[in-house]
């Protein structure tokens, strides 16, 4: 089996019991994206239902990654919860523009902007849904 050319990196740190920070470094795309798809599992396993995607050393990404950001968005949803992405690189930030992704999930320049979005959330009332 050959070894990745460029692998993922993932740190998940909790500034808080119910929020993760995933710190993603490297290439995002079909051969990496299960192993980023592992981790976000794993946090919403232990009860996380708001995410905070560090994409700021991520230079490039392909749809495979976008299609987990946008699965872990619909399940952190259903909780209720959120996710947000942080500080894209240019790169990523094209393709999460141009693809519509940035309309859906919510890009923050750093992880206090992205905490304020989660109080926010969490402080705004919850409306049935019809």
């Amino acid at each position: 089996m050959p070894i990745a050319q460029d692998p993922l990196s993932v740190e998940v740190t909790l500034p808080r019991e119910d929020v993760a920070l995933v710190t993603v470094e490297g290439y995002l795309d079909v051969d990496t994206a299960t192993e980023f798809q592992h981790h976000l599992a794993n946090q919403l396993h232990h009860g996380r239902r708001h995410f905070l995607l560090d994409l700021s050393e991520v230079p490039f990404m392909d749809s495979s990654g976008m299609n987990i950001i946008l699965r872990v968005y619909q399940e952190a949803r259903e909780l209720p919860g959120s996710v947000h992405i942080i500080s894209p690189t240019p790169a990523v930030r094209r393709i999460l523009d141009l693809t519509g992704v940035s309309i859906t999930v919510p890009v923050s320049d750093s992880v206090d902007e992205a905490l304020e979005r989660v109080d926010r959330l969490q402080a705004a009332p919850v409306e049935p849904e019809a």
